[in-house]
């Protein structure tokens, strides 16, 4: 199997969880994913192969914003794609496609030539055309704010997609004697995509269109111990609160660490800083906060009494299965539409808007540190189901048993 992604760790993660269920089952899997170091080095740890493609997923994050384009960086993607999914394709049975639409398209479009079954999968629902919400908007092209029909904001959303990848896809399709694509976002989605999501934190609401399979998330059980030092500053004290933002910059914070532990001070806690990509630090060498780099979260949230983050998926759904409450300053893409499913299931407080202040995220921690809400979030917790990655191996290898698309089970 090629698993195939271009995106942050939230992209890579659940990659990492599929391919080990289906080499308990018997198959060998391979991921085609951004050449980041740490990516590299959490795939060499469980012995699944990495294909390098594209550029660092990380620089492309946190650097300044490149001059092109965004069809020209697509562009480049797509050629990636073609290139290195082409070559880590030799002699494999199905393709898994996901991460930016873009990439995704040209892995589907390489699968198509060398005549692999493949499926594409999605982390979160706002990318699935539905009449239950509306699409994201790409930037630089807004929805025009007259337009609230759901179904018209999903043809804007085609057209848009056409606009900013069609041509670079069907340059590159046309030199390995493809056919163009008229609808790019139709294409990637295919028939029957896959929502690896869990169904309490993200309900699909089925639609006549749309033959959607929801196989739950894809979790790995993380059995990595905490390190020494983290457990003895967790042993010294009343369980602190968790502060980090993954992958995000937080290009929109220029002091976020401070606002953040001050916030948390307040509250009396104590914190766990995790470094990120905002690679952010203590602000002072008081002893109630401890800097963290790479480490088993599943363990640490269960050790927490609230998470601050970003709300992607994976952090989301980490934190909702170990009971812990939340808060979520969420900055981009799907980020709002996870906090508010975290406001809504009543285990967190939604942060209104991506740039915390001390007041703001203080009155944010009094929501999510109270009995009540941390009752909720035990309770929900217990609802979350760990099977998705089984569930989306099974299906893979019982499609290929029976020489059909993954895409028709």
């Amino acid at each position: 199997m090629l698993l195939s992604t271009y995106g942050s760790r939230g992209d890579v993660e659940p990659l990492v969880g599929l391919a080990l269920q289906l080499r308990a089952l018997g198959a060998e899997a391979r991921v085609c994913a951004p050449p980041d170091e740490d990516f590299a080095q959490r795939l060499a740890g469980v012995g699944v192969e990495l294909v390098p493609v594209g550029r660092s997923a990380r620089a492309l994050t946190t650097g300044t914003p490149p001059p092109s384009s965004l069809p020209q960086r697509a562009a480049e993607l797509i050629a990636s794609q073609f290139d290195a999914v082409t070559a880590a394709a030799e002699g494999c049975d199905a393709l898994v496609a996901t991460g930016m639409m873009p990439a995704a398209a040209g892995a589907r479009s390489v699968a198509e030539k060398l005549g692999i079954r493949s499926v594409s999968v999605t982390f979160q629902q706002l990318t699935l055309p539905s009449p239950h919400h509306p699409p994201l908007a790409y930037p630089g092209r807004p929805f025009p704010p007259e337009v609230t029909d759901n179904r018209a904001l999903w043809d804007l959303d085609a057209q848009s997609i056409d606009a900013l990848f069609g041509a670079a896809l069907n340059t590159n399709r046309a030199s390995i004697g493809l056919p163009p694509v008229d609808n790019v976002r139709d294409y990637v989605i295919g028939d029957q995509p896959w929502l690896a999501t869990d169904p309490i934190l993200d309900p699909w609401q089925k639609t006549p269109d749309l033959d959607v399979v929801q196989t739950g998330a894809w979790i790995l059980p993380d059995v990595h111990p905490l390190p020494a030092e983290l457990v003895e500053f967790l042993d010294a004290g009343t369980p602190p609160v968790y502060l980090g933002f993954g992958s995000m910059p937080m290009r929109t914070s220029t002091d976020v660490a401070r606002v953040a532990i001050e916030a948390i001070r307040a509250q009396g806690r104590r914190a766990v800083v995790s470094r990120g990509w905002a690679d952010l630090a203590l602000i002072d060498d008081q002893d109630d906060c401890f800097v963290v780099g790479e480490v088993n979260h599943q363990a640490l949230f269960g050790r927490v009494a609230t998470v601050v983050h970003h709300g992607g998926a994976g952090t989301t759904t980490t934190a909702t299965r170990a009971g812990a409450p939340q808060v979520v300053v969420p900055q981009a893409a799907d980020q709002p539409y996870w906090a508010g499913r975290v406001a809504d299931l009543g285990i967190g407080a939604a942060h209104d808007g991506p740039t915390p202040t001390t007041e703001s995220l203080s009155a944010a921690l009094r929501t999510a540190l109270t009995p009540e809400t941390r009752a909720r979030a035990r309770a929900v917790a217990g609802t979350i189901r760990t099977d998705g990655a089984m569930v989306a191996a099974k299906l893979l290898l019982d499609a290929i048993s029976r020489g059909e698309s993954p895409m028709s089970v």
